[in-house]
């Protein structure tokens, strides 16, 4: 039975008191590199019509980055030839230069997907034709033998044409493993109502067996088959092959292993507390009112309530208290009182000894209780933040004529479904172990951040974008908050045509890229040398956070985009930018 989870956030990391991106106009230095022979984009047939099939082929990225050797990429062309970019010195790019050539397939394109490349070690890589053939290349390493072809050593028809998530190398007991996670969008015969599709992963493992003082042979050893009816935002295996990482909005399930269907049990519930809430809580400025659910027929003497400047205990006598712990933050004791209402409840009313600032939870740490926001402060909150999305350069002065629409940034605003989740699967019994539910967490990307683990995921919450690494062998706490971009949940809301986003490894800046020419640059806060002051407040500025914008000299479609900590890199159907980001 899977045990839910909850994503505990690092609040050292998170920055109450943060304002707005500063638009600089700071040029970003852009290099452009003319390519030989076109990227190879499959363009979606007649028969490619639903959501999925845009989520996985129409919107992938065609240019993937190198997590071993920085500021190298690859991509593959429409002569079949993988090609790579490796900067030394942005004035002197040179060409792409050929590492591999796959093989002429004579099919129809009507069955063809895009080539997809996946760096599964400094020395090893999983391409896909687009086909339904994969291989597995022996690279060397690639940082050091810039000349190199790559080698061919597992080179099969893996059936209908897939694309490759994720993959991984491993060495236990000298032998040899490679992990690689394969997506198909197929026709459902047995769904007669949706799409008529249904998406599935293939984990498939290949390992080298060889006689001694032989060369060594690779051939699939297992294969297992998970099916879902959404097309995942994440899906990761993790190291050693131990298990698997998916987030979708639809659940997915282990079906077949090596072609043979699995037994599924009897449908079990979650363990997952769907109980209502013990209390509601609002505040304003000044105060906090609390309403605690009574058991019937409880009476004033029976009540057992106790409040310090900084702790709370609400109970009943004879039962475990019902709200109890360390409170936000100081209340006055004195100033708080407490009633019960119609029989029914306890309503609690907190005097704050610091007017102004919001607390973010009642008690540290307790999940039984339900925030509710007035009307009063929901205005409020959005009339605060109006000025993060706009895009008038000379935003925020004008009280008569206020930058953008709050009744538009609520139409792009929308949350994922209730039934988003992140959920791990243990590599033996194939079952779910933790699940996180993501229905208030809208996701925004994935990067690689560390080779050494899992790629991460950045979720938005509230406002902000919050970077998680999983942790797999950190049962308790499988999903760590490693960083944050302040507000950029609310920003990247309001650009209609993006279509990529990413961030720097090293957390330095983020990035979103559009389907055409315009490219957005949100740096962390940074020390200022001048002296600046908030006039509205009075108070001397020591950080800004910058926003760049760059437009590229294309008319091609961004096709590809990748950040390292130093260069951002956008492939387009003809041409390979490179944007200097950073001096490092």
């Amino acid at each position: 039975m899977a045990s839910n989870y909850s994503l505990k956030i690092n609040r050292d990391l998170l920055d109450p008191n943060f304002e707005s991106y500063k638009l600089s106009l700071d040029p970003l230095p852009t290099y452009n590199v003319e390519l030989e022979a076109a990227v190879e984009e499959v363009r979606l047939k007649d028969s490619q019509y639903t959501l999925e099939h845009v989520r996985a082929f129409g919107m992938f990225n065609y240019l993937h980055l190198d997590r071993w050797y920085e500021d190298s990429v690859f991509f593959v062309d429409c002569k079949g030839r993988v090609l790579n970019l490796t900067v030394t010195l942005d004035t002197a790019l040179g060409k792409p230069r050929e590492v591999f050539h796959m093989t002429p397939d004579p099919r129809e394109d009507g069955d063809r997907l895009c080539a997809s490349l996946s760096l599964t070690s400094s020395t090893w890589a999983a391409l896909s034709d687009g086909t339904g053939r994969l291989y597995l290349l022996r690279t060397s390493k690639r940082g050091e033998s810039s000349s190199s072809q790559w080698e061919p050593l597992f080179d099969e028809e893996m059936g209908e044409p897939f694309i490759i998530l994720h993959s991984l190398s491993h060495i236990q007991a000298e032998v040899h493993t490679v992990e690689v996670l394969l997506l198909r969008i197929q026709k459902d015969t047995e769904e007669s109502k949706g799409s008529g599709y249904s998406v599935s992963l293939e984990w498939i493992t290949v390992t080298s067996s060889a006689a001694q003082g032989q060369e060594k042979k690779y051939e699939l050893k297992k294969s297992r088959l998970l099916m879902g009816k959404a097309v995942p935002h994440y899906a990761a295996v993790e190291p050693q092959g131990k298990g698997l990482m998916v987030a979708s909005e639809k659940p997915f399930v282990f079906t077949h292993v090596d072609g043979h269907p699995l037994e599924q049990p009897p449908t079990e519930p979650m363990d997952v507390d769907t109980t209502d809430p013990i209390y509601f809580w609002q505040q304003t400025a000044e105060d906090i009112t609390v309403s605690v659910r009574l058991p019937e027929g409880v009476s004033k003497e029976e009540v057992q309530f106790s409040l310090t400047g900084g702790r709370i205990s609400v109970g009943v006598r004879g039962f475990p208290p019902l709200l109890q712990g360390q409170l936000h933050a100081a209340v006055d004791p004195e100033a708080s009182a407490w009633i019960i209402k119609e029989n029914k409840s306890l309503e609690v009313t907190l005097q704050k000894r610091e007017e102004g600032p919001t607390w973010l939870e009642l008690v540290l740490g307790d999940r039984r209780g339900e925030y509710v926001v007035s009307e009063e402060q929901a205005a409020l909150i959005h009339q605060r933040l109006t000025h993060l999305t706009s895009e008038d350069l000379n935003s925020g002065g004008d009280v008569d004529k206020p930058p953008c629409n709050s009744q538009e940034l609520e139409d792009c605003d929308g949350f994922p479904d209730d039934g988003s989740s992140l959920t791990h699967f243990d590599g033996q019994s194939l079952k779910p172990t933790q699940v996180v539910n993501l229905g208030s967490h809208q996701y925004l990307f994935t990067v690689d951040v560390d080779p050494a683990e899992m790629p991460c995921l950045c979720l938005r919450h509230d406002v902000d974008a919050l970077v998680w690494q999983p942790r797999p062998n950190q049962q308790g706490d499988m999903w760590e908050h490693v960083a944050t971009f302040n507000a950029l949940g609310y920003v990247q809301a309001s650009k209609r045509d993006k279509k990529f986003a990413t961030c720097a490894p090293n957390f330095s800046y983020a990035t979103l890229g559009e389907c055409l020419r315009r490219v957005f640059i949100y740096r962390q806060p940074s020390p200022i040398d001048t002296v600046l002051f908030n006039r509205k407040q009075g108070r001397q500025v020591g950080q800004v956070a910058k926003q760049q914008v760059a437009s590229l000299d294309s008319n091609d479609p961004v096709l590809g985009f990748r950040a390292t900590n130093e260069r951002l890199f956008v492939l387009t159907s003809n041409n390979l930018f490179v944007l200097k980001i950073n001096n490092n």
